[in-house]
């Protein structure tokens, strides 16, 4: 039982609810959405956030992926459950049977992915998902296996940002089987997903360990934390690097210039941590790029000249390093006008006339005769974003075309090096 649990079954409620207006403070009251799949985890966070945020400022959403024949009709059972209660709730469909690859992680991809549109649409000031302390202690295991360092080690954000959108959950203090008691008690119905027993899945083996460890003391809340302690250290790291930033890193525009000079001279594991924030920032990853590709960019950096990483392009010349997009990895890269785009860009305008956002590209360039006067290089303006009405180029705000455009960064590095 975790640390909740063992405050008894009949104070668990009003603790989690605590724990979700503590999750909710920094909004100022912001509508917000749940992530809702119909499980018992997110029926629960559901049935505790009804109770918590104020009448029409909660919105529901469930994620339809088609994979499993009962999923429409689980579904259909959270838009009852909604509609009842007077909560918005939307379904949002993904055929995953043309997902290529690894199906869970494009499910994953595509689910925030599409909730994060959604909760834009919706001017929701973040969403709730309801990971629990059992996720947090499987993920803790399968990055384990994975030699993961500080950094995975540390366990779930509570507070993180994907897709343009802010995440919550606050439900990591809390147990599964605690979860589930719950609802029961309340007479709330939930789905099981048979693939949370099939054995083919890594997170359904790292499970089926943690159980297996339980005799020789090794539970979810003690892993919980070990993560807590791990926690404080790669914090304290944090603000470690965020101070150098503040000293050696500049923000120009998209790109991010380094003094060099001032980076080689600290600590591998701070100049490291550096390079993986402004590349993870530029990217707008969701994920860091692996140790060992940022260790072999750290060592060719120490001429002068030009690679990639990470969908990043990084020139050094003398004692300024510039980190910018790289142009291919946003070629094919299209959204409407009022979206972020490429996770990091906003474009206020006229917005409207079939237009739509894709990078500017070679093509883009040739029609912005004052480029040069704007002082970003040409390989950081071919991977800005530009507004097209199918191939004629309308504005191109960080290049000197603006025709009544401007392009502004959603979230800057500084704020990034904090969230992360």
């Amino acid at each position: 039982m975790t640390p909740e649990g063992a405050a008894g079954s009949a104070g668990l409620p009003r603790i989690l609810r605590d724990h979700i207006r503590q999750a909710l403070a920094p909004l100022a009251g912001a509508p917000v959405g749940v992530a809702v799949s119909g499980g018992g985890d997110s029926m629960a966070l559901l049935h505790l956030a009804a109770q918590v945020v104020p009448p029409g400022r909660l919105a529901a959403v469930t994620v339809d992926h088609g994979l499993r024949q009962e999923s429409a009709a689980e579904a259909a059972q959270v838009a009852a459950f909604c509609a009842a209660r007077g909560i918005a709730h939307d379904t949002l469909r993904w055929d995953g049977r043309r997902a290529q690859g690894n199906l869970q992680e494009a499910a994953r991809d595509a689910r925030y992915r599409m909730m994060a549109g959604w909760a834009q649409g919706r001017g929701l000031g973040a969403v709730l998902v309801g990971h629990t302390a059992d996720d947090a202690a499987e993920t803790f295991l399968m990055r384990l296996a994975r030699e993961a360092g500080l950094d995975g080690l540390s366990g779930m954000a509570r507070d993180f940002h994907r897709d343009g959108m802010r995440w919550l959950r606050p439900l990591l203090g809390a147990g599964r089987a605690d979860l589930r008691a719950l609802l029961r008690e309340a007479d709330i119905r939930w789905s099981d997903d048979p693939s949370n027993d099939d054995r083919r899945f890594q997170r359904v083996r790292a499970r089926a360990a943690l159980a297996a460890l339980g005799p020789v003391g090794i539970d979810a809340a003690g892993l919980g934390r070990v993560m807590a302690q791990l926690g404080e250290a790669r914090h304290a790291l944090r603000a470690a690097v965020h101070a150098l930033a503040q000293r050696a890193v500049t923000q120009d525009r998209g790109d991010l210039l380094f003094d060099w000079p001032l980076i080689a001279e600290q600590h591998h594991e701070l100049q490291r941590r550096c390079l993986v924030a402004a590349l993870t920032w530029v990217a707008s990853a969701p994920y860091p790029p692996r140790r060992e590709d940022v260790a072999e960019i750290g060592l060719a950096l120490a001429q002068d000249g030009q690679r990639t990483l990470h969908g990043c392009v990084l020139r050094r010349h003398g004692p300024v390093l510039r980190v910018s997009r790289e142009p291919q990895a946003v070629r094919a890269l299209r959204g409407p006008t009022d979206a972020v785009w490429d996770g990091r860009w906003r474009l206020d305008g006229p917005h409207g006339g079939g237009c739509e956002l894709r990078a500017l590209g070679a093509a883009g360039l040739r029609g912005c005769p004052d480029w040069r006067t704007t002082g970003l290089p040409r390989l950081s303006l071919l991977a800005s974003p530009a507004v097209w009405a199918g191939d004629r180029l309308v504005a191109a705000p960080l290049a000197g075309l603006d025709a009544g455009w401007t392009a502004r960064i959603v979230a800057d590095f500084d704020a990034s090096l904090l969230s992360h």
